[in-house]
């Protein structure tokens, strides 16, 4: 954000430059003549003018086409620097578009990089040339990379006394009188090199070139300690207590050069005691007729690429103004070898330093006249200018239209914070109306356009915040004082020029007309929120810079109400477009989702496993034999598990350690049976629901000691069920004396399932007593192996003789190692999730999230006996009372059994009654939640959400499988062992 100081130069200051008119005449007699000298220097180059390195080339290529530029240039200054205005076309009527201005203010100048990073939707302005730059022209729309970004991005956190937003006039000072009084500063600009507006023109500080003084500030300033100075740092972002978002762009300027350790981009955490925003403004355009086409530009962005960049934006020139600023454009132009045909002055008067400065060069001055309207196809070729009663129009031919309606100040940062605005009538824009605390605003972002003023108001905002933090001030030192300029005639406020509307663009981006908040107005808009989105206007990437405070000017006179009653829309984050790879940083990949593993990850990743993700966790899928599919695979480890051991790798469960004398009286709030009767020794499944009575999660409950319980919940729920059970235990039951802890990564859980799994048990702890009388089923037993602790439950998520087997995650391998050792003679094999799924499926136990969708109840998947009837409440009981939680008609758990044994239902299949599908809409009955092949059934099944479905046990139903009716039969959902005799062996 650029700080907008002086507009102008002085008539002096010219003098200082040739001390002479003579002088001036002898180098270059004619307007004709100076673009003849300007043409041979190669293209709109100024020989030299700007600040960029001519002594270096850097070549790029722009849809196809091979150019050069310089180190210093922009895409924008080396592509108008070729003759190129053009950089694509508009979004819906595929209007062309070109380049509109020097920064982020642009509204049309679009580019799509390919090379050295693929990014879509840029602005040309802002792009910093490099060597081997690769871009196109965009069509409307950009088009995401097909390529990963291998580009490093990261953030970092900043903490000072004074942030100060904007390195020109006012921003500098603001920075120097801070830093002198010892306070810590950070000072972040969002281009290449400080000097704000300085960069673009020729305003001088006591007596000499203002970028002189630049230079000298920005040298003490690296010098002074706790001084953090950050270019090519865009503040996008300012919310309470003085938190700011700042987006630094570290290596975009490098290209190929960029080294690869570093970060390309860089968003800055900023906390700051006090935050002075001397953001600048940005120049305000005039809506006439066919106002977008390419070569139509703000005024003073056309001044900037000549002094910042050595670039003439076109040769022949018309500037269309209702401020003074665009005459110090004009003046330069005509100085440069641009031959400028005409001033068109909307304002009756024009100031008379201008108009003779104009007169020197040979420029018309047109007053009380408008550009009504432009001609040219790619580019515009001639300004159609005429009087405000609309009379006969001139054409001046031209390549080049300037436009200047005044000055916005950039008040988005204020505004984020919510800081109110007033609109200033003389100024025609929008500015701080109040004092935030901890913020204030200085220079031309306050309304204070000169050069003099911009530096007093810098240095008075420094001396107010540091007063505000008690922070002695010191000497403030002596302040630069600007030569002096011309006296500055006011600005008329002119939105637009009575025109076709269809044709007067107020958005260029968006295509949005004057017609389309014609038509919002008509349609009974009133607010200037509800026209931003019916028109869209200032919802395209420059955010409405220059187009939302003409669209609440245009608003109000359609509306014939004053604008400062309409106001202006609300300026949001980001103040410019930030990449979402930047706001990611490193949190992208494994570290945006972490994945997890369990202490034996290595030994399935050697044993060939394939991997899915539950919740963070990888965990084994299946174990593939050489040339098997997962079916086959699944299908073996079923039929191993069914008829002799197999082992799993269970780590992933959650596990939540509950203590304290009142634990018992938590859990029996939370789930829906009693736990607090539960003994020490034993373990307990349970059902947690919410408010609602929905099923939440299941698993688990160990208890180890009167005062202490161990909970198991699903691996995808574990985060949830823990916040969920502190929200309880903080919000509503902070009497209760418990304390929660996770210890998922504490504990490995290895469940050994079938029935040979008490004969490797056995094997391996030869002091735990493994028979059914001793060790029954929900119990539980410490050991050790080997010195280690190892905790064994008789707990079965299979319907199989099962033990989980708990130890340290730190023996774990060990652990796991000497378990498949004892269970060689036995056959022992390793199973996964796939499988795990299929052994549940045949007994009916439910997976949370799959065979449960949040309208699940208990008694929905058969299990009203775990719903306790003796508690008094808990969570969810009083909505089991429902009428619609004992409609009969509600969808309960039941398996389907395809009368074709080999189909397999895919999961979320439809089930209907018909055996023929009517007419849409179809009656559904439920869904197939779970399905598989079964080992042990030798046939495929599922499970299924059926209304009414134990009702219907017996019944044939239908699932529509791609163009096919499938018939079903509906049956009890426990297939295997209905007895649970496997269970004990």
């Amino acid at each position: 954000m650029s700080e907008r100081a002086s507009e102008s130069s002085t008539q002096s200051e010219r003098a200082s430059e040739s001390s002479t008119q003579s002088e001036r005449a002898s180098e270059s007699s004619t307007q004709s003549e100076r673009a003849s000298e300007s043409s041979t220097q190669g293209g709109f180059r100024v020989p030299d003018r700007g600040r960029i390195d001519r002594a270096t080339t850097h070549r790029f290529t722009f849809d196809g086409v091979a150019y050069t530029g310089h180190p210093g240039d922009t895409l924008a200054s080396a592509l108008l620097a070729n003759g190129v205005h053009a950089t694509g076309t508009s979004v819906a009527l595929g209007r062309p578009r070109g380049i509109g201005a020097a920064w982020a203010e642009d509204p049309g100048g679009l580019v799509q990089v390919e090379e050295p990073f693929p990014e879509p939707m840029l602005l040309a302005s802002t792009i910093e040339l490099v060597d081997g730059l690769v871009a196109r022209s965009v069509a409307g729309r950009g088009r995401l990379a097909d390529v990963p970004d291998s580009a490093r991005y990261d953030a970092k956190h900043a903490h000072c006394d004074l942030l100060v937003v904007g390195a020109g006039p006012a921003g500098l000072v603001a920075a120097l009188t801070a830093a002198r009084a010892g306070a810590r500063v950070v000072l972040v600009d969002e281009h290449a090199e400080p000097g704000g507006s300085l960069l673009g023109g020729t305003d001088r500080l006591d007596g000499a070139p203002a970028l002189d003084w630049v230079a000298a500030a920005t040298r003490e300033l690296a010098g002074l300690p706790d001084v953090l100075h950050l270019q090519r740092t865009t503040a996008f972002g300012h919310y309470d207590d003085g938190f700011v978002l700042a987006l630094e762009r570290r290596t975009d300027h490098l290209g190929a050069a960029a080294p690869r350790n570093r970060s390309r981009q860089r968003v800055w955490r900023i906390r700051a005691r006090h935050v002075l925003l001397a953001t600048g403004a940005h120049e305000r355009p005039i809506v006439f007729a066919d106002n977008d086409r390419p070569g139509i530009m703000l005024a003073a962005s056309a001044r900037t690429f000549l002094h910042r960049y050595g670039v003439l934006a076109g040769r022949d020139a018309v500037v269309f103004t209702a401020d003074d600023a665009a005459y110090a454009a004009a003046v330069d132009l005509a100085d440069a070898g641009a031959r400028v045909h005409a001033v068109v002055d909307a304002r009756a008067q024009a100031p008379a330093h201008w108009r003779a400065e104009c007169e020197r060069r040979g420029i018309g001055v047109r007053t009380g006249r408008f550009v009504t309207g432009t001609e040219g196809t790619d580019r515009v070729s001639a300004a159609l200018v005429a009087d405000a009663d609309g009379g006969e129009r001139e054409r001046i031919g031209c390549d080049l239209l300037l436009v200047s309606g005044g000055w916005n100040p950039a008040v988005h940062l204020f505004s984020q914070a919510r800081g109110r605005l007033r609109y200033d009538d003389a100024l025609g824009a929008f500015v701080p109306a109040e004092t935030l605390p901890g913020t204030s605003v200085a220079g031309a972002a306050a309304g204070v356009f000169d050069l003099d003023g911009c530096v007093g108001e810098g240095a008075r905002a420094a001396l107010g915040a540091l007063a505000e933090l008690g922070i002695e001030a010191g000497g403030v030192g002596a302040l630069p004082t600007a030569d002096p300029v011309p006296e500055r005639t006011p600005p008329l406020v002119l939105w637009r020029v009575p025109g076709d509307e269809r044709a007067q663009f107020v958005d260029i981006q968006r295509d949005a007309t004057v017609a389309d908040i014609a038509r919002a107005v008509g349609a009974g808009m009133r607010n200037i929120e509800h026209v931003k989105r019916y028109t869209t206007i200032g919802t395209a990437h420059d955010q409405g810079k220059t187009s939302g405070v003409v669209a609440a000017g245009i608003t109000a006179e359609l509306l014939g109400v004053p604008v400062a009653a309409l106001g202006t829309t609300t300026f949001r984050p980001p103040y410019t477009p930030v990449a979402f790879a930047a706001l990611a940083g490193r949190n992208r990949g494994a570290l945006y989702d972490p994945e997890r593993v369990t202490a034996i990850h290595d030994w399935h990743v050697a044993r060939g496993a394939v991997f899915e993700d539950v919740g963070q966790w990888k965990r084994p899928r299946y174990y593939p034999l050489p040339g098997e599919d997962m079916e086959a695979a699944v299908l073996r480890e079923c039929a191993a598990v069914r008829n002799g051991v197999g082992i799993l790798d269970g780590s992933t469960l959650g596990k939540i350690d509950v203590q304290g004398p009142d634990a018992g009286v938590f859990l029996d709030r939370l789930y829906t049976n009693v736990m607090s009767s539960l003994r020490v020794g034993f373990v307990r499944y349970g059902v947690m629901c919410g408010a609602d009575g929905m099923v939440l999660d299941d698993g688990t409950v160990m208890r180890l000691a009167e005062d202490r319980f161990l909970v198991y919940t699903t691996t995808g729920g574990a985060a949830k069920v823990l916040d969920w059970m502190e929200e309880w235990l903080q919000t509503e039951w902070p009497d209760l004396r418990v304390h929660l802890t996770s210890v998922t990564d504490h504990w490995a859980t290895f469940p050994v399932v079938g029935p040979r799994s008490r004969d490797v048990i056995a094997a391996v702890f030869s002091d735990v007593d493994c028979s059914k009388d001793a060790f029954g089923f929900m119990a539980w037993r410490d050991t050790r192996l080997d010195g280690v602790p190892v905790r064994i439950a008789r707990v079965s998520f299979s319907g199989e003789l099962a033990y989980e087997v708990n130890v340290d995650a730190w023996h774990a391998l060990a652990v796991w190692e000497r378990l498949i050792a004892a269970g060689e003679p036995h056959g022992i094999t390793p199973y996964g999730t796939e499988t795990m799924h299929v052994l549940r499926a045949e007994k009916a136990y439910p997976i949370v999230g799959q065979d449960t969708d949040g309208t699940v109840t208990p008694q929905d998947l058969g299990m009203s006996w775990v719903v306790s009837k003796k508690k008094p409440d808990f969570v969810g009981k009083r909505s089991f009372s429902r009428l619609e939680n004992r409609n009969p008609q509600r969808k309960q758990l039941v398996a389907l059994l395809p009368h074709d044994r080999t189909v397999l239902l895919p999961e979320g299949s439809q089930v209907v009654e018909a055996d023929r599908l009517p007419e849409p809409p179809v009656p559904m009955l439920g869904h197939v939640t779970s399905s598989y092949r079964s080992a042990a059934l030798e046939r495929t099944f599922a499970l299924a959400l059926v209304k009414a479905g134990r009702e219907r046990i017996g019944q044939t139903l239908h699932v529509p499988v791609g163009d096919a009716l499938v018939p079903v039969e509906v049956t009890d959902p426990v297939l295997v062992d209905p007895e649970g005799a496997r269970r004990d062996g």
